[in-house]
């Protein structure tokens, strides 16, 4: 495996040739991301910040992304370890607040994965490969916030 790989995106804005644009004070923070081969993502700012609540901002992305490659993770090594997993959520949150720097930063994430695993798998161990999950993730290891774990096994 390369040591190295490229991951194309692109972002458009406006999302709407109408969509009010600056110098307005209540210009459209409405744009469209998307990535070869890849449906369109309709993105704007967080509401407080003037965006559209229907449409994705990168708080909750960056949420998202490090819900995703933790699960990932946790997947592929649960795969290795041959432990049967039939089901899995996430209910993460993403903090935004003032960071050291006098700056607004992400100060944290606290993912909340549930996993379903096949009845008589021991619940503790399922629960310890989040830590190893953790250490591995790609996403995890490329933030300067902490991401936090509040994992729940359960038999399905």
């Amino acid at each position: 495996m390369a040591d190295t790989h490229d991951f194309e995106t692109t972002l458009a804005w406006p999302a709407d040739p109408a969509q009010k644009k600056p110098p307005e004070a209540d210009f459209s923070r409405d744009n469209t991301l998307a990535a070869p081969g890849h449906a369109p993502i309709a993105a704007s700012s967080p509401t407080v910040f003037g965006g559209t609540a229907s449409r994705y901002n990168p708080e909750e992305l960056l949420t998202l992304s490090l819900s995703q490659c933790h699960m990932l993770t946790f997947l592929a090594i649960a795969a290795k370890r041959k432990i049967a997993v039939l089901a899995y959520e996430d209910r993460a949150t993403g903090t935004l607040g003032m960071g050291p720097s006098g700056k607004m930063q992400m100060a944290k994430v606290l993912l909340r994965p549930v996993v379903t695993v096949a009845a008589g798998t021991d619940l503790a161990a399922v629960d310890a490969l989040h830590e190893k999950a953790h250490a591995h993730c790609f996403m995890a290891n490329s933030v300067n916030f902490p991401v936090e774990n509040a994992p729940t096994a359960r038999e399905g």
